[in-house]
């Protein structure tokens, strides 16, 4: 009997320690790959970001007058103002390898300002310069605010009082809450986009464990490979005919010869600050950029600590993340002093690629940066990879996004998954973060404006725009609710797991802090993390 109980208690099922640091990661924040390997995977990276920078002024543009070439002009600075945020970022704000983009929440209120009817009376290349101009005002505005929070410390304070169970719903739906920009995106061209996700599943999934000669190669560089195959094939559809019988919307989505971007872009132009002339400044058009401001504060929180996660680095510690919002807010000023026609925050889809490569290196990113530069100023060099369908990245999308999910799920690990508390927190937090924003969406589609409906179309946007965003939804009633609710009863703190973060309160409580933050050229000194 004795011996039958001892040998009940070794078959029983060891728990999985929880990890400080993501282990498996090929190459951490610090430890750089071969270069050869670094350009590729920079490469890689400056591939993905694309996807952003071409679909927000592919959207934008055309609706303030401009055409093709004012189109591409836009890319082409969004793209050098990205180079210049991601650098910044790297060297001087959080220094992760998170690459800076453009955000999807500032559309709301950019579209406001080109809807505003100012201007409708002008002949387009007017027009659109003067709704640039207006942009750019309101940009500028809106970028105080993070500045403000991020290098005064304020942004510190707040961060001080999150928690592993706090952080599981902001991380978790600032990828999983960008679901629309998944299948649906693949389904506009089917034919295209379902084999681009089909192949980078198996290239990045299967063959690194079919074919073990190559497994670096497959593993590392699935993006590049797939990518490059259905680029091909959709290109071979177009010139074969394909398309020539179908519906605009239909070759808009699927031919690779329908962007415009390549005749329209110059062979070389160097973007400059004001290039579009003075920003003009509108009070409650910079109200309502500065909501927006403040919800990309939110979800780029969250950003960053997925970054931090899939590059092996240990939490960051709250005043870390007050520099990077500050220097987040930076972007934002570049990006309203360079005429980008959006809001700059940290890129969902590029923390996803540091996840399918396992190389979480800041020199990768430091070389992406590089290419977001140098294409930028050669434009009909990036303009020719600009004009990948977007079927094929709305692929990448659907396993990047849910890769930066799974990174929120993971802080589970340091949570009591038994306490009824956690549970209410958890389920109560991700239920609403995705039905109030699909309840704004759902409203704004059907009837072409948000629930809150006044006169006032800045007041509008600076109500409508938080609650459309599940991260941000989700993440303030995790961190209320966490923060409030029965937290003086004793057991509560290792229920939400923040005895896991003590250690990382301050900059220079763990010394692997000082290792993956420390500011470069000896400058803690002159501008201390604490």
């Amino acid at each position: 009997m004795a011996g039958g109980g001892g040998g009940a208690k070794s078959d029983e099922p060891a728990p999985h320690p929880p990890k400080d640091q993501l282990p498996n990661v090929s190459y951490c924040i610090t430890s750089p790959p071969p270069w050869p390997e670094a350009i590729l995977l920079g490469f890689q990276h400056y591939l993905v970001m694309l996807g952003t920078t071409v679909i927000i002024p592919t959207a934008l543009v055309p609706q303030m007058g401009g055409g093709n070439e004012e189109k591409a002009k836009v890319i082409q600075t969004m793209l050098f103002v990205a180079g210049l945020n991601t650098l910044l970022q790297s060297l001087f704000g959080t220094r992760l390898p998170a690459v800076i983009g453009g955000s999807y929440t500032f559309v709301a209120p950019t579209i406001s300002i080109i809807l505003s009817g100012r201007w409708s009376d002008q002949d387009p290349e007017l027009r659109f310069k003067k709704t640039m101009r207006a942009i750019q005002g309101a940009m500028i505005i809106a970028s105080t605010l993070q500045i403000v929070l991020g290098f005064s410390g304020l942004w510190r304070n707040i961060c001080r009082f999150l928690s592993p169970l706090s952080v599981v719903p902001l991380v978790a739906l600032a990828g999983f809450g960008l679901y629309e920009f998944g299948f649906p995106g693949v389904a506009r061209c089917v034919e295209i986009g379902l084999p681009q996700l089909i192949f980078l599943i198996i290239v990045s999934q299967y063959l690194t464990h079919l074919i073990h000669s190559g497994k670096n190669i497959f593993d590392r560089f699935a993006v590049l490979i797939s990518v490059a195959i259905v680029w091909i094939y959709a290109h071979l559809l177009t010139v074969g005919g394909a398309y020539n019988h179908t519906a605009p919307r239909t070759q808009s989505n699927c031919r690779t010869d329908r962007s415009g971007l390549i005749d329209a872009a110059p062979w070389i132009r160097v973007p400059y600050p004001f290039q579009w002339g003075a920003p003009s400044f509108d009070a409650g058009e910079a109200f309502a950029m500065m909501m927006a401001a403040f919800v990309t504060l939110v979800e780029s929180t969250g950003g960053f600590i997925a970054v931090s996660r899939y590059a092996s680095a240990t939490h960051m510690p709250p005043s870390i993340l007050s520099r990077g919002v500050g220097w987040q807010g930076v972007g934002i000023l570049l990006s309203g002093v360079f005429g980008t026609v959006n809001g700059s925050s940290v890129s969902i889809e590029n923390a996803g690629l540091l996840a399918l490569t396992r190389v979480g290196s800041r020199r990768v990113v430091q070389i992406s940066a590089g290419f977001m530069i140098f294409f930028s100023i050669l434009g009909k060099f990036g303009a020719v990879f600009a004009s990948i369908p977007a079927p094929i990245v709305a692929a990448l999308y659907c396993l990047f996004f849910a890769y930066v999910g799974s990174a929120g799920l993971s802080y589970l690990q340091f949570c009591n998954l038994n306490s009824f508390r956690t549970k209410f927190i958890l389920g109560f937090s991700f239920f609403l973060g995705l039905s109030i924003p699909q309840y704004f969406n759902e409203y704004e589609a059907i009837n072409g404006y948000g629930p809150v409906h006044t006169s006032a179309r800045w007041f509008n946007n600076m109500v409508n725009v938080p609650f459309s965003s599940e991260a941000f939804v989700a993440g303030i009633l995790a961190y209320f609710l966490d923060n409030t609710l029965h937290k003086k009863d004793g057991s509560i703190r290792k229920d939400r797991g923040k005895h896991w973060w003590d250690k990382f309160h301050s900059f220079k409580t763990d010394s692997r802090s000082e290792e993956f933050y420390a500011l470069p050229f000896n400058l803690n000194k002159y501008f201390p993390s604490v």
